[in-house]
């Protein structure tokens, strides 16, 4: 059964279960009336010519009318072996019951009812298990009380007769036909059970197959998130930082004097490779999410920065150390944010103040001035440096007055 198909079986996560662990959905017996009626008509036939034969070659005429019911009844009880097992049990149960108030003996066709002990056991519920496995034993001692010693409704006696203890007159053979009986009766008994918690275990693996199935779709969409996620955030990263320096380079050159070409050369060549450089980082992004494929040398962010024009003042202290190849990435992606906002909102003629202190971890503080037109960063920049640090077990801290914004990202040094 495809693992699709089983699922959409299931409303609302799967039917309930019973005490043997059956359900109702997994459990219901195959469609179709032929292997109900077919059965039940054989017996029927086969029954009514045992019957006429037993009342005339044996007990005689008076007793065909009982055998019939006999059959009947039996009939009936075997139409119910896969739909309806808890009522063929019942119906066998009244049939046993007939017999012995009519002095009736149990019939070769009778021996059908081992298809009623199937069912039961197959397609039962729990209490219907039960109690058609203790109807076997009983079934047994029943014909042995009917046929003790040779009795026949012929021979007479009365049904306190028939009930008298069995163990004054066992005998070798009925000791022998009781035996068989109940091999007979629990046979196909335990045929049932067999094949119940067979099923039962082929449906767990089923289940438990489609439950990984689902575990690694929910990893894979998960993986699939978390990858959008992160290009996202890596696109916002390069793209702000080079804007922001392309902008703040043409922003210089309205001021540049006009008898001198040399310094505008240098800025538009400064533009141009800030471009060419966030370009390439762009189709790196995209050719690969994965976070070791970006750029991780803190140093040459700052340096280009500065190669920019715009004043950065850098500072260290601790004994720098390598970062774990997925957390240099994010410091890098976190120092370039932030400079970026200190770049795109802080006054333009005062420096960038970038701090890294190396420790238990590592500390990363930029301080800008906030003014002339200039506003405090917010939006997804500051949302995307959280996440990251958050996704590291690292920490981002927002503080500042009017007039100046800090911001400081704790790196772990080591996982």
């Amino acid at each position: 059964m495809p693992v699709a198909r089983y699922l959409r079986g299931m409303p609302g996560g799967g039917p309930g279960r019973d005490a043997l662990g059956v359900t109702e959905a997994q459990e219901a017996p195959p469609r179709g009336w032929v292997g109900d009626v077919v059965p039940a008509l054989a017996v029927a036939g086969a029954g009514l010519v045992d019957a006429v034969r037993t009342s005339q070659l044996t007990f005689g005429y008076g007793y065909g009318s009982g055998l019939g019911w006999v059959v009947l009844a039996t009939a009936v009880t075997v139409g119910t072996w896969r739909r309806l097992p808890s009522l063929g049990v019942g119906l066998a149960w009244l049939t046993c019951a007939l017999q012995v108030v009519l002095y009736l003996p149990p019939m070769a066709t009778q021996a059908s009812l081992a298809l009623v002990a199937f069912g039961a056991a197959r397609w039962g519920r729990t209490a219907t298990v039960v109690v058609s496995g203790l109807s076997l034993p009983a079934g047994v001692l029943t014909a042995l009380l009917l046929f003790r010693d040779g009795w026949t409704p012929a021979s007479g006696g009365s049904f306190r007769e028939v009930l008298a203890p069995v163990t004054t007159q066992s005998t070798t053979i009925q000791l022998g036909v009781v035996g068989l009986g109940a091999v007979a009766l629990a046979a196909p008994w335990l045929a049932g059970v067999a094949v119940r918690f067979a099923v039962r275990a082929r449906d767990s693996q089923v289940r438990q197959r489609a439950a990984e199935v689902r575990e690694q779709e929910s990893a894979e969409v998960a993986r699939l998130r978390s990858d959008q996620a992160r290009l996202a955030a890596d696109v916002h990263d390069v793209v702000g930082h080079s804007l922001a320096v392309i902008l703040a380079q043409a922003e210089s050159g309205q001021y540049l004097p006009d008898d001198d070409p040399a310094r505008l050369k240098r800025t538009l060549a400064v533009i141009a490779t800030s471009a060419r450089t966030s370009l390439q980082d762009v189709r790196t992004v995209l050719a690969a999410t994965r976070e070791d494929s970006a750029p991780t040398d803190l140093d040459d962010l700052v340096d280009g920065v500065r190669r920019s024009g715009r004043e950065v003042v850098d500072t260290q202290s601790g004994r720098p150390q390598p970062l774990p190849p997925d957390l240099a990435p994010v410091a890098y992606r976190v120092l370039q944010e932030m400079v970026t906002n200190a770049l795109r909102h802080g006054r333009r003629d005062a420096p960038v103040l970038v701090d890294r202190t190396w420790d238990d971890d590592l500390r990363i503080r930029v301080e800008n001035e906030v003014g002339d037109g200039g506003r405090t960063p917010g939006g997804r920049g500051l949302v995307g440096m959280r996440e990251r640090l958050d996704a590291v077990g690292g920490r981002l801290d927002v503080d500042g007055g009017p007039d100046r914004f800090v911001v400081t990202a704790r790196v772990p040094v080591r996982r």
